[in-house]
């Protein structure tokens, strides 16, 4: 991307949109972020305005006299609250949507997820496999798809991406507790065998994956995950083999670990979404041809590499993490009743 042009982050002070951002910059880019939070570790030379992506004067602002808006603004699935689901990712994206159109904006890479796939009748799934999703974040994001899509009816130059699930140095979250367990020598557990495929995706990919749609003029949906990878059961298994604390793969019944998972969420004891428990023992994987194709991209890291990375990461900084404040993916969630099942695990034989 030609450093004569000027980027727009939203949510640039997350997990992804800081990699993003940082991304942008070693490219020569002049960055903006939009974000309600101003990150410790942003650039001095990137341009910080904080807002609501809900606030119409706010985004206006946000996007003048910029040519690109990569925008990551999202409620998660963590956030388990469907108000901001709608208002957040759907009326947000509505919101950047009619503020870039009356701007002029040249190009919009709306980053979306998989969940708007729910659980695939069949995999490899491709850009335009059926839409299902089958919890409210995954409804919303399908719903700011449409908005994206009426857009580009309109003329709006407008790219969907759509990541599988990320990883990283850096990224914690829900995987904050897996790696917790593993560090401290504990089993980690796969519903049923744990056969089902699952594919990640490093954040440097999906970033790489992002600009590149940044400099190609045209509408278009991508998919994006790497291209090599393996089951949960062979993912955690690597992970586990790799740290070397002793910590092994067990098999939990799927359906009783999933109705245990549901249950305990909803009476705020652990901090599953239904994303975790619906997908955790499903396959879904993208088929990438369409980006390779078109983008030139090709994922660099493998499902095992980037779990072992993120590891080491959280390994390196563990004695400094947060578990609150800031991106629910930059920082480490409550476990709740996990810990005593963390405790009840190394305990047993």
């Amino acid at each position: 991307m030609s450093g004569a042009r000027r980027a727009l982050v939203t949510g640039g002070s997350g997990y992804f949109g800081s990699l993003l951002v940082t991304q942008l910059l070693r490219r020569g880019c002049a960055v903006r972020v939009f974000d309600l939070e101003d990150a410790s570790d942003r650039a001095p030379s990137v341009e910080f305005l904080r807002g609501d992506i809900r606030d119409p004067a706010r985004v206006r602002e946000a996007v003048q006299d910029v040519d690109v808006v990569f925008h990551n603004v999202a409620q998660v699935p963590l956030a388990r609250d469907r108000h901001l689901f709608q208002s957040v990712n759907v009326d947000g994206m509505a919101v950047l949507l009619g503020a870039c159109e009356d701007a002029g904006v040249g190009k919009i890479v709306a980053t979306s997820s998989s969940a708007v796939f729910g659980v695939p009748a069949e995999n490899p799934v491709r850009e335009r496999s059926p839409a299902k999703p089958v919890e409210a974040y995954g409804r919303a994001k399908l719903a700011a798809e449409q908005l994206c899509l009426a857009a580009m009816s309109r003329g709006m130059d407008v790219t969907i991406i759509r990541p599988r699930t990320i990883l990283g140095h850096g990224r914690l979250g829900i995987f904050g507790i897996l790696f917790d367990w593993i560090t401290d020598g504990v089993d980690v557990f796969v519903l049923g065998r744990g056969a089902n495929r699952y594919q990640f995706v490093h954040a440097e990919d999906l970033a790489d994956a992002c600009i590149r749609a940044g400099e190609r003029a045209g509408a278009s949906v991508y998919n994006i995950g790497a291209q090599e990878f393996g089951t949960m059961r062979e993912s955690l298994e690597s992970l586990c083999a790799y740290a070397g604390t002793g910590a092994r793969v067990r098999s939990l019944p799927a359906r009783p670990a999933m109705a245990a998972m549901q249950a305990t969420a909803r009476l705020g004891l652990t901090p599953f979404a239904p994303y975790h428990w619906i997908m955790y023992g499903e396959s879904l994987y993208f088929d990438t041809t369409a980006a390779i194709q078109d983008l030139g991209w090709t994922s660099k890291w493998s499902n095992e590499e980037m779990l072992a990375q993120s590891y080491d990461w959280y390994v390196a900084h563990r004695d400094a993490i947060s578990t609150s404040g800031g991106s629910a993916h930059r920082t480490l969630v409550k476990q709740g009743l996990l810990s005593l099942t963390k405790t009840l695990v190394r305990l047993a034989p």
